[in-house]
């Protein structure tokens, strides 16, 4: 029963959340019945009651066996008629009858100024009260969810986000969920031999959150691609996120340093999201992952960087937020992967690798350092929770066959030249400059 919209524009304004209401009325499981209550058309004489209103709802709900009432919106009466002292006593009665005939009911309405609603009664006589709220921060809007009460029942009392899309509508409980997950032995390739032989055990375990911090120019979206590279090699989906580069330029970037991703595209098996942090408030980033893990089902899932969402949120913020995250995906078994643009301290602060780093379950770094007017990139393992690693510095050089790192005893067999500079290595048969 609307008491704003006429049916054709209820029936057309939710087409595009993906509701067919014409539908539902021609298999006779929706009926809608608009009542207009216009204030000028309206000429009150003694007492009055909503005996009428009564007999509309008994007959629709006869009429197609309904099980569920919804009265959109209830301020349209109070509007219409002065005496609301009658008025609130027979939406009492209201409450009672359809509570008496067996439907469940749904009763939108406005919020008062010191109260829930505008008149301070739907409140105290309902079961189950859900507040909405739609607030703007820093320019970025959020719409929220709570569950003031529920009766009979535990519930979350906590402010939950919710978005509203072509598929209706999302919500997504942010708590963090316990730590009762489940967890694997199986060991998976990091994408990268050279990589995997900084495990004890030859890669990681699956399941597992890994963290890959450098500052710029250090082959982390490199590593991240061989970690989807590796996957998708496995027949395993991937979930790819990106917040500084668009799909097309991620591919073409990484088919310059060897790595093809575009087979898996074709094949289904990677897809990659991107994105501006600014699109959207954390909350939203939270539950736009959560909707497409839960459409696409990927086996693993990486974020690049995450350090792109402290322009939209504080430390501890984010922290929150990827600890939520991290707990949804270590509850279905997805390994996951994220990077993290590293600053020096006495720059800007380094964040994220604080925020971060207790969380993950493994931390690999990499780094550009300076050695005789070269720049030379090198990569080391700072944990890995429940298996072992090399505490050795290798260095690695990117090359359009992709990433080669070097062993310790390949330097030393190699050794250096006259000017200091790092010889000439050769590996697989292809000769390779540092």
């Amino acid at each position: 029963m609307s008491f704003e919209e006429s049916a054709s524009d209820l029936i057309q304004n939710v087409r595009s959340l993906g509701f067919d209401l014409e539908r539902s009325i021609a298999q006779k499981k929706l009926k809608i019945d608009y009542v207009r209550v216009e204030r000028a058309e309206i000429q009150e004489t003694g007492e009055y009651d909503l005996e009428g209103l009564f007999i509309r709802l008994n007959h629709a709900i006869d009429a197609i066996g309904a099980k569920r009432v919804v009265l959109d919106t209830i301020e349209s009466l109070f509007s219409g008629l002065d005496n609301t002292a009658i008025l609130r006593s027979e939406i009492r009665r209201l409450f009672h009858w359809l509570r008496q005939k067996g439907v469940t009911t749904i009763i939108t309405g406005e919020r008062g100024e010191t109260t829930l609603t505008r008149q301070g009664l739907e409140e105290y006589v309902s079961d189950c009260v859900i507040l909405l709220d739609f607030r703007v921060i820093e320019q970025i809007a959020t719409r929220r969810l709570r569950i003031v009460k529920y009766r009979g029942s535990t519930h979350g009392t906590n402010e939950y986000p919710f978005l509203i899309d072509e598929a209706g509508v999302s919500v997504l409980p942010i708590t963090s969920l316990k730590l009762a997950h489940t967890t694997s032995t199986e060991i998976i390739s990091t994408g990268l031999p050279g990589l995997d032989k900084l495990f004890h055990g030859g890669g990681y375990y699956r399941g597992n959150c890994t963290l890959i911090t450098g500052s710029a120019g250090t082959a982390k979206t490199i590593l991240a691609a061989y970690f989807a590279l590796g996957s998708c090699k496995r027949k395993e989906k991937v979930l790819y996120f990106s917040f500084e580069e668009s799909p097309d330029q991620f591919v073409r970037n990484m088919a310059s340093v060897g790595i093809q991703l575009k087979p898996f595209i074709r094949s289904k098996l990677l897809l990659i999201h991107s994105s501006r942090p600014s699109l959207h408030g954390l909350e939203m980033h939270l539950l736009s992952l959560h909707k497409y893990i839960r459409e696409f089902k990927p086996d693993t899932v990486i974020i690049d960087p995450i350090s792109s969402l402290v322009t939209i949120g504080s430390k501890g913020e984010v922290r929150a937020m990827l600890a939520r995250l991290m707990d949804m995906l270590k509850m279905h078994q997805i390994s996951s992967l994220f990077t993290s643009l590293w600053q020096e301290k006495s720059v800007v602060g380094n964040s994220m690798e604080d925020a971060v780093s207790t969380l993950v379950d493994t931390w690999v770094k990499v780094r550009n350092e300076e050695r005789d007017n070269n720049l030379v990139r090198s990569i080391y393992v700072e944990k890995s929770r429940g298996m072992g690693h090399t505490s050795e510095i290798r260095d690695f050089i990117v090359t359009d066959k992709g990433i080669r790192i070097i062993s310790a005893n390949m330097l030393m067999k190699q050794g250096h030249n006259g000017s200091g500079k790092a010889a000439t290595l050769s590996e697989n048969g292809s000769n390779y400059k540092s």
